[in-house]
């Protein structure tokens, strides 16, 4: 059984399938054995808007928001299947070990959701995804952690913006966290890769608003990885880094395997 089918297997749900909606009966899987299959062979690669809005920085994405991909994505965001965190962040680990480099500390930061969307999420999704993301990255040999630095503002509904409306709402609706009175606040970001972290990339508003108060702060920001990307130009794939590309196969890294996470 491969790392990901392993990771989905542990979801003995009633439900349909997460990434296609369709019944299996017996139903043993989170997603049925074809789209397990199909998220596996994702390869991660390099994406941006056009045209990219202004610091925008390089962005990884693993799949085009389409297919399984969605499907999973939107059943743990939208639909309450928190359980699905853990295979998504292998995903999202797969897309940051294509920006940073293994041999320097990576930290992730996490795109922040705004208090009304996590209340009615129950928790804020990124902030799973980046958790269960550094656990996959240190099972495979990286130091890796994740430091909130961001919050979130209220904003509008970016579906009804336009390009420009939507990066004004972004840069709006961001900021570096306010320590607490009386709490001393966390050390910035160790030094190393600073990788910006999100779910989906459509105009990139949001990447560069993140990337932009980052650095306003003096946090240098590496690059971005994302699970999926929206009108996509797709060049060719880039290397993974040292991950696995798929949960069962071993990739060779100078004379020694990296083991896969059951």
């Amino acid at each position: 059984m491969t790392g990901l089918l392993g990771d989905l297997a542990d979801l003995v749900l009633p439900a349909p399938c997460a990434g296609c909606e369709a019944e299996r009966v017996p139903l043993r899987f989170g997603a049925c054995a074809r789209c397990v299959a199909r998220l596996e062979a994702l390869r991660p690669f390099r994406t941006a808007p056009e045209p990219p809005p202004p610091g925008m920085p390089g962005c990884v994405a693993v799949g085009a928001y389409e297919g399984p991909l969605r499907g999973v994505l939107l059943g743990y965001k939208e639909k309450g299947r928190h359980r699905l965190a853990r295979p998504l962040g292998t995903l999202l680990a797969t897309a940051v070990s294509a920006v940073a480099a293994r041999d320097t500390p990576v930290t992730l930061v996490p795109v922040p959701s705004t208090a009304a969307a996590a209340r009615e999420r129950r928790g804020d999704h990124m902030t799973r995804l980046a958790a269960h993301a550094v656990r996959r990255l240190r099972a495979a040999g990286w130091e890796a952690g994740v430091s909130h630095q961001l919050e979130a503002l209220p904003r509008p509904d970016s579906t009804s913006l336009s390009v420009a409306g939507r990066r004004a709402a972004a840069e709006d609706s961001l900021r570096i966290r306010r320590p607490r009175i009386g709490v001393l606040r966390r050390a910035a970001p160790r030094k190393g890769t600073l990788v910006v972290v999100d779910d989906i990339v459509t105009t990139g508003a949001t990447l560069a608003a993140a990337t932009g108060r980052l650095e306003e702060a003096n946090m240098q920001v590496a690059g971005a990885a994302v699970l999926a990307a929206t009108q996509l130009r797709r060049p060719p794939a880039v290397r993974f880094g040292g991950l696995p590309p798929r949960g069962g196969e071993k990739v060779e890294r100078r004379g020694s395997g990296i083991p896969n996470e059951g």
